[in-house]
């Protein structure tokens, strides 16, 4: 397996080098199309709390419930993830997910469905994910190479958007057609193909640290704490996620009040397969165009990207020119976060990779609902457009803040200086 990309001739450190691993294109294969429903269900519950109650707050709170046990419970998937078998925790949590997918289903089929059951039973999926989502983060760059890992991760954020792009088309086309529960119960289905997958692959056991309990859960912090690259990689990617974001939670109620776009129609899942298609290109151009540009440059620069784009987003009032913009703001979205991933994961012990990349979801995945939860609540009182300004904003200054470059060890021998 180490050896396939060399044998093959490609370019270490690229996408097709990463690709050429067994064991990571069939991980990676059956994630995409669990991924697909999961994408499904997700803009599909944005429009369902919307159409339900034409409340901002109401889709925060489901967004909360869906993505915020990210917050708290990522650190414990992180914990697992260094402290047990991989290959069962996945499978097991993936079981968990498609039983409360499909309890979902059976929850929003009356035409009026009970809301704090929805949002429980939503709540119960997000637990899963929560656990999931850090085992999962570091198990894909061990499955390559390190010198290939860059490749790796740029793949799996393509194959993270391009379920944006698949999910969103089938999952409004079904929610339109046949309601909500069609769409949850083919979610459910989905995880089949990623257990399949898991049966037939054997994963590399965690690296140990030797750390017990508390101490296992508190290590990531230390590491954090002890790197600069790795602290601001993580300060960077939680206070981009809360205030940066909230368009992503609140894009029903962005294409009804400011485009005219029902949120319960095909349009809106064209227009959120438009961002998923953005989001692919910003992530492959990482592991392929820019693959051998510096990430720590090409984090800054598209940050400043990232804030203009979203200016340019949230002034628009016509659906058209509308599909464009959304497309260039994915694109320089999914290569902020692709660029630093790798600058972070580059950097990384095995080690610790499990306790470190569950900060990291925390960040990437666990604060957008909470930000989503204030955003829309600022939307309600101040408009749209002042909080998607401000996120624009923001942006500039993490640009200025993220200086992500290794730092240089300065020679004491001036023989050395000279030669360096």
């Amino acid at each position: 397996m180490r050896r396939a990309s060399r044998d093959r001739g490609y370019a270490p450190g690229t996408a097709r080098a990463a690709f050429a691993h067994p064991t990571f294109r069939t991980i990676y294969l059956g994630a995409f199309a669990s991924n697909i429903g999961t994408w499904m269900q997700n803009v599909v519950l944005g429009a369902l709390a919307w159409e339900l109650t034409k409340d901002k707050l109401f889709v925060g709170v489901m967004m909360a419930a869906q993505l915020g046990p990210l917050l708290i419970l990522s650190i414990v998937g992180g914990m697992l993830a260094d402290a047990f078998d991989r290959r069962r925790s996945l499978i097991a949590l993936s079981l968990q997910q498609a039983v409360f997918s499909i309890l979902l289903a059976l929850v929003t089929a009356p035409d009026s469905p009970n809301r704090v059951l929805m949002v429980l039973t939503v709540f119960s999926i997000g637990v899963g994910n929560a656990l999931y989502a850090p085992i999962f983060s570091a198990v894909v760059p061990i499955l390559v190479p390190r010198r290939d890992i860059a490749g790796a991760i740029s793949l799996n954020s393509v194959q993270m958007n391009a379920s944006r792009v698949i999910g969103p088309i089938i999952g409004t086309f079904l929610y339109a057609r046949f309601g909500p529960s069609s769409v949850f119960l083919l979610n459910a289905a989905s995880f089949v193909a990623v257990i399949a997958c898991l049966t037939r692959v054997t994963l590399p056991p965690p690296v140990h640290s030797g750390s017990q309990g508390l101490h296992r859960v508190v290590e990531g912090l230390r590491v954090a704490r002890a790197d600069r690259v790795i602290r601001q990689c993580l300060v960077t990617i939680f206070v981009f996620s809360f205030v940066c974001l909230p368009f992503i939670t609140q894009m029903p109620a962005i294409a009804s009040e400011h485009l005219g776009i029902d949120s319960d129609g095909t349009a809106y899942g064209m227009l959120y397969a438009c961002f998923g298609l953005g989001a692919i290109i910003g992530a492959l151009s990482i592991g392929t165009v820019f693959a051998a540009a510096p990430k720590a440059r090409l984090t800054r620069l598209c940050l400043i990207g990232f804030a203009v784009m979203l200016t340019v987003f949230g002034t628009l009032r016509v659906a058209a020119p509308a599909y464009v913009a959304i497309l260039l703001l994915g694109c320089v979205y999914f290569a902020v976060i692709t660029s630093l991933s790798t600058v972070l994961q580059e950097d990384l012990d095995d080690g610790v990779r499990g306790k470190v990349m569950a900060l990291w979801i925390m960040g990437f995945g666990g604060t957008v609902p909470f930000g989503g939860l204030a955003g829309g609540a600022a939307m309600n009182r101040f408009g749209i457009v002042p909080v998607l300004v401000v996120g624009a904003l923001v942006a500039v200054a993490l640009a200025a803040y993220a200086d992500l470059r290794p730092a240089q060890a300065e020679p004491s021998d001036p023989a050395l200086a000279d030669a360096a």
